[in-house]
């Protein structure tokens, strides 16, 4: 069975390359009838906190990249690491190393004035005399001689020679392992059959496989995946850039909008731009990850957005308008909830065709029930009393419409301007700031029917 994970550290965010590293790793599960398995990398004791594990699962759960197992947690794994550096230890695949700081940077400056590449010499694993009062590090035996190789999924075959890694230290001299080793032990444990990962972790990939190696594991099947870059093709920066995944909440993006960009950045299915999950579930294959870094545009993640929010059902889009409202303590929701006559789904489904974010959507419903307070700048420009004349006539023939619906309100203004003799903006600029309190709204003629004849008839008269 094919068993993909998804293993962040929880040193910070889900930011959103780890977060289409996830939903690669999921997908492939998801599309193979297989397990997908969340695990959280968090040896780092120092920088790991109980905050970012909640931000991770968190983003996961508003992503929707539902876990078939976990979320493991590595520092409730120690007694096992520990188990099985026992075991290599007394079958001779690892040993200790009692060399102090001091010993490896002089091994180093010597290796690097004979311009050699710096690495451990071995120096205790030929030597095995033991120093007392000293606590050693244990090191991984690295195979002296041949190569290790594995035909990555996504950058091919890569061969990397063992002269080229040192023997690297599986645990510390307080006992705790490293993050190599307890990878290694995790994968093997857990019988993940891909690693679906970034490209940073390439260099990883020797030792791991050899540690696997030397345990008699089965080798997973690897595919680093390029970086995601700015769009100006720098790396992509915690200070500058939105990269956390709920940033992205906050600034109204859908879950599955977000997922669906992630998703083309690296990878894609011909022309299609906009699809379900479902549909990426169906079409999804490592064969069709490229292997250049892609870069993020913010201005293309909108637009997805926006096409997203054009098909959502309008329950959903209640529900997320809301919480927006309720988020930023606005007062419109009691102005909603008494209002009858105007229901919320139906201004969203009005609305969301104009917008590319669930803010801007719910700060356009927002108008609808509660108009905005005028400024003194817009009272100059639009309430001259030609403007008080023209909206008090329009007022009066829209209340005596015999029908309320669009194309009878579309045919009364296009009577109603030719009689005054001006143009739709001369009577559109003013209508909606009496009616909404901005000047910046959808067409008018729809604010109109979609306020509906009595609600326009008391705010024209207000």
């Amino acid at each position: 069975m094919i068993r993909t994970r998804f293993a962040p550290s929880p040193t910070g965010f889900l930011h959103i390359g780890g977060a289409r590293t996830g939903l690669f790793s999921w997908a492939y599960a998801r599309h193979n009838s297989g397990q997908f398995i969340l695990r959280i990398e968090d040896t780092d004791i120092e920088r790991s906190t109980k905050e970012s594990v909640d931000s991770i699962i968190d983003a996961m759960d508003w992503l929707g990249l539902n876990y078939d197992e976990g979320p493991y947690f590595q520092t409730k794994r120690m007694e096992r690491y520990k188990e099985v550096i026992a075991t290599m230890v007394a079958k001779d695949l690892a040993y200790p190393c009692y060399c102090s700081k001091e010993d490896l940077d002089t091994m180093r400056e010597e290796q690097m004035a004979k311009g050699q590449k710096p690495k451990y010499d071995k120096r205790c694993l030929h030597n095995k005399v033991v120093k007392p009062n000293v606590t050693p590090v244990i090191r991984f035996k690295n195979p002296e001689s041949g190569s290790v190789v594995w035909d990555d999924l996504v950058k091919g075959r890569i061969e990397i020679n063992n002269t080229e890694l040192d023997d690297l230290i599986i645990a510390r001299s307080d006992g705790t392992p490293t993050y190599n080793f307890c990878v290694v032990v995790d994968d093997l444990d857990m019988q993940i059959s891909h690693v679906i990962r970034g490209d940073d972790h390439v260099n990883n990939t020797p030792r791991q496989i050899n540690i696997l190696s030397a345990l008699g594991a089965t080798i997973p099947l690897y595919a680093h995946t390029p970086m995601i870059l700015r769009e100006d093709g720098h790396k992509m920066s915690k200070r500058t850039d939105a990269v956390s995944v709920m940033q992205y909440r906050d600034m109204g993006i859908l879950p599955e909008a977000l997922l669906n960009y992630l998703a083309r950045l690296c990878w894609g299915h011909g022309d299609d731009e906009v699809f379900s999950l479902e549909q990426f579930i169906n079409w999804f294959s490592l064969d069709n990850i490229s292997g250049s870094p892609a870069r993020f545009d913010i201005k293309k993640l909108l637009w997805v957005n926006a096409q997203h929010i054009k098909n959502y059902p309008n329950a959903k889009l209640v529900d997320l308008v809301i919480d927006v409202w309720t988020r930023n303590n606005d007062t419109v929701l009691k102005d909603v909830e008494n209002n009858q006559y105007l229901k919320l789904a139906d201004v969203i489904d009005f609305i969301k065709p104009r917008v590319d974010n669930i803010n801007t959507l719910a700060y356009q419903c927002s108008y609808i029930y509660k108009p905005l307070i005028v400024t003194n700048e817009d009272i100059e420009n639009h309430q001259t009393p030609r403007v008080h004349e023209l909206l008090s006539k329009f007022g009066t023939g829209l209340s005596q419409l015999p029908e309320w619906s669009l194309e009878a309100i579309k045919a009364y203004i296009k009577e109603f301007c030719a009689i005054e003799s001006i143009k739709m903006p001369e009577l559109g600029m003013p209508l909606r700031l009496k009616l909404c309190g901005t000047t910046q709204t959808p067409s008018f003629d729809n604010i109109v029917y979609l306020l509906g004849q009595a609600e326009v008839t008391k705010r024209l008269n207000s």
